[in-house]
């Protein structure tokens, strides 16, 4: 999963980063509204994490931007405690969910995993596809009860996939949800993962669609 944080305060910008990229996201982070808004607009996230106090352009007309161009990606905003105009303005402009500073690491990660099964029609935190199982809070995976090892790699790819069962998925799409903008992307890289994974999971679970890409489901 591919994440944008626009954050300006230095330390907080890169904690985030930090847990986020360790907790197995792809993350880009803008330290100002201006680069936040062209990022959130031009590239393809699964959730974004924003401050409302930014400079250059505030979060509030970041998130109305986006919205009025029809970007709906899952907003997280993060306020101001005690701000509680802020909270309805951001839910009013169209934000997801918001989280008070100071808050604690681990409640934006269960936020922004809600967040990200909601918008792709999971209720659950384990996700199940045929025998394979999927544990969005811990990251562990399991066939038939058994558990794997996975790369990070692997894990980043498999995790996309199980969200969008039943989906044809390709290489280029992929790319860009698993890697951050800076890293040197390579989509043959996808074929390798995916090759491991079969190995892993069995053969029969992530099917080959003849020149569009990969769709995960039991074998019919």
């Amino acid at each position: 999963m591919r994440l944008l944080v626009v954050e300006d305060t230095p330390e907080l910008g890169e904690q985030l980063v930090q847990r986020l990229t360790a907790e197995a996201y792809a993350v880009d982070l803008a330290r100002d509204g201006e680069e936040g808004q062209f990022l959130g607009e031009t590239e393809p996230y699964d959730a974004i994490v924003l401050d409302l106090g930014l400079p250059r352009i505030d979060g509030l007309s970041v998130l109305k931007h986006w919205r009025a161009r029809g970007i709906a990606t899952p907003v997280l905003i993060l306020t101001a405690r005690g701000a509680w105009h802020e909270k309805v303005q951001g839910i009013d402009a169209g934000a997801d969910d918001y989280l008070a500073k100071p808050f604690a690491m681990e409640e934006l990660l269960a936020r922004l995993r809600a967040l990200i099964r909601r918008t792709m029609g999971h209720s659950a935190p384990v996700l199940t596809c045929g025998p394979v199982t999927l544990d969005t809070r811990s990251g562990k995976v399991a066939v038939a009860g058994e558990a794997i090892d996975l790369t990070a790699y692997e894990f980043k790819v498999l995790d996309y996939l199980m969200h969008r069962q039943g989906q044809v998925v390709s290489r280029t799409e992929l790319t860009e949800h698993v890697y951050a903008q800076d890293f040197d992307r390579d989509s043959n890289t996808i074929e390798v993962f995916v090759g491991r994974l079969r190995r892993k999971l069995g053969n029969d679970l992530i099917a080959t669609v003849r020149g569009l890409g990969y769709r995960l489901g039991p074998a019919a």
